[in-house]
């Protein structure tokens, strides 16, 4: 049987600067050892090998982040070095057929605006607008499709609730806060994004799984309070639920390598969901697992695109699939050990290598449907 996804969708990969770019200074490389990415992938001088990578897989696009700490290391201060660099890689990009998606807001901050109180403090709305009208305004003849913010509901969470991601805060009513400036911040952007460029396609990158508990919807449901505010909706779905042992042995849980549970039809749920509650375009902007050995990454791609095929079916808007990543990168507080890549990094010289899924993947690329 062929599935066959819809004429000009959108196939890609996705990567945020912090995890791939190294020799980034933010809040995160100040926050200790653990948090610093160093050289990380090195993919800030080695962005065209990469895309050349990416076009070999039969890529038509490509999400990644601009990193707000190079662009304005300091309050109102923009590096234009930093601005041509960026330029650079969006090039390179659509020089290569892949159309940028590009993400404002990926987690990490300037140490100047950290230093300040990040997204707690009371002008960050205002902040953030100076940034992102820069971004736009240098690069609007180039990129459509603008994503604000990746997933706000995980960044306060791990930030301020669990107190585990800086500013390594534990409070309910700051996690609130901080939702409630993202909100904002999205609002206020949105519309200045249109000014500058009327045609441009902006929405944000949101974490969604089964339930409310595991979408951290409980604290904020940040999707209802930007409802007129995006043009599209960024699904990102992994699932965000770890089994423990016990759990599963007893029902033989599928997992990927860091004890997240696999289960392909939540997509489905996901997606009819977002139709249901919003009924706005969609993009799958990630969706991915941690999978050293490569031998379960072919099947959970196939396996998701499955159930977006049927949500496409029954009139869910989907037009596009990225998967995450594009290359193993930093993963946040567990380091560099999990490997989400359909490129394989060797940390010790940084050798590219492109795993045996990536041609699986390929091949669904090219030919813009599943044979199964």
């Amino acid at each position: 049987m062929i599935l066959t996804f819809p004429k000009n969708f959108y196939w890609g990969t996705a990567t945020s600067a912090y995890q791939v770019e190294g020799g980034i200074k933010n809040d995160w490389s100040q926050a200790g050892s653990k948090f610093d990415a160093g050289i990380c992938c090195d993919h800030y001088n080695r962005f065209e090998e990469d895309f050349d990578l990416a076009r070999a897989m039969n890529n038509n696009a490509h999400r990644f982040s601009i990193e707000w700490a190079r662009i304005e290391p300091g309050q109102g201060k923009f590096d234009q070095k930093e601005i041509e660099h960026y330029k650079k890689v969006i090039l390179a990009l659509k020089q290569r057929g892949l159309e940028p998606f590009v993400t404002l807001y990926h987690w990490t901050l300037p140490v100047w605006f950290a230093e300040k109180g990040g997204w707690l403090t009371k002008d960050a709305p205002k902040h953030f607008e100076r940034f992102v009208k820069k971004i736009v305004s240098e690069y609007k003849d180039l990129v459509k499709f603008w994503i604000t913010l990746n997933e706000p509901n995980v960044y306060t969470f791990h930030s301020f609730l669990r107190g585990i991601w800086p500013p390594f805060t534990k409070s309910f009513f700051k996690t609130k806060k901080s939702l409630q400036q993202l909100s904002q911040a999205h609002k206020i952007v949105y519309q200045t994004i249109h000014k500058i460029s009327p045609d441009a396609r902006v929405g944000i990158a949101y974490q969604k799984g089964a339930s409310k508990l595991v979408n951290h919807e409980w604290i904020y449901d940040f999707l209802d309070s930007i409802e007129d505010f995006q043009d599209f909706i960024g699904l990102n779905y992994y699932v965000g639920k770890f089994s423990s042992s016990l759990f599963k042995k007893i029902f033989r849980v599928k997992l990927t390598d860091i004890g997240m549970e696999i289960n392909p039809k939540g997509i489905y749920y996901a997606l009819k969901d977002l139709k249901k509650k919003y009924n706005k375009p969609i993009y799958i902007t990630e969706n991915g697992l941690a999978d050293a050995k490569d031998e379960k990454r072919a099947k959970f791609i196939i396996d998701h695109l499955k159930w977006v095929h049927k949500a496409i079916e029954e009139k869910v808007d989907v037009r596009g699939y990225f998967y995450w990543s594009l290359m193993d990168n930093f993963e946040w507080v567990m380091g560099f050990a999990p490997r989400f890549g359909l490129i394989e990094i060797d940390y010790n010289n940084l050798e590219r290598k492109l795993r045996p899924s990536s041609r699986i993947y390929a091949e669904i690329c090219r030919n813009n449907n599943l044979n199964i």
